[in-house]
């Protein structure tokens, strides 16, 4: 792992290295204001100026999460001013698919961590007009994951490496002795 210096000190470890799928996602997500912001451009703000009248977020600190949400392909800058420049912000098909993971963990918060007033937002199922509470489910059959029915096995890239040692050893892939 590596040691970062960021603004406002939210981060100071690098998953780079790693080889997992969860550590790499979280190099791209995972600081505290990150999935704030991916979350306001899902709601529909897509300037500099309303994530940061929003947040509360410092501007360093906004153009710092904003430029590694570029950099990752999650998100698109695009101009919509000259002079001086300014941008406007979308989600990519990449940050698109993370929305219902979002949408999952504000569920668990909800479930969890609800904030003194009570659930914050709800989500309406546009395909049939309900309240709906997102979940994770099988691509296969539909049903709702949890941890005691996935069975975890190695994937094509499994290997032993750093982040992966607690995997390796529970599905087998340690080096022979």
């Amino acid at each position: 792992m590596t040691q970062l210096t960021t603004l406002g000190g939210m981060r100071n470890t690098s998953f780079a290295s790693m080889h997992c799928s969860l550590a790499q996602s979280l190099e791209l997500i995972g600081d505290w204001w990150t999935p704030l912001v991916l979350r306001d451009l899902y709601l529909g703000l897509n300037r500099f100026d309303q994530f940061v009248k929003d947040l509360g977020i410092s501007r360093n600190l906004l153009t710092d999460r904003l430029a590694t949400l570029v950099d990752g392909g999650l998100v698109r800058r695009t101009p919509y001013q000259q002079n001086p420049v300014r941008y406007s912000y979308e989600l990519t098909e990449a940050g698109r698919e993370l929305v219902p993971i979002l949408m999952a963990l504000t569920a668990w918060g909800d479930r969890w961590a609800t904030p003194p007033a009570g659930q914050p937002i709800r989500f309406t199922h546009s395909t049939c007009g309900k309240v709906t509470t997102p979940t994770v489910c099988c691509s296969e059959c539909g049903e709702a994951l949890d941890m005691g029915d996935v069975e975890p096995s190695p994937g094509p890239g499994g290997r032993t490496a750093p982040g992966t040692a607690l995997i390796a050893s529970v599905l087998g892939l340690e080096p022979k002795a």
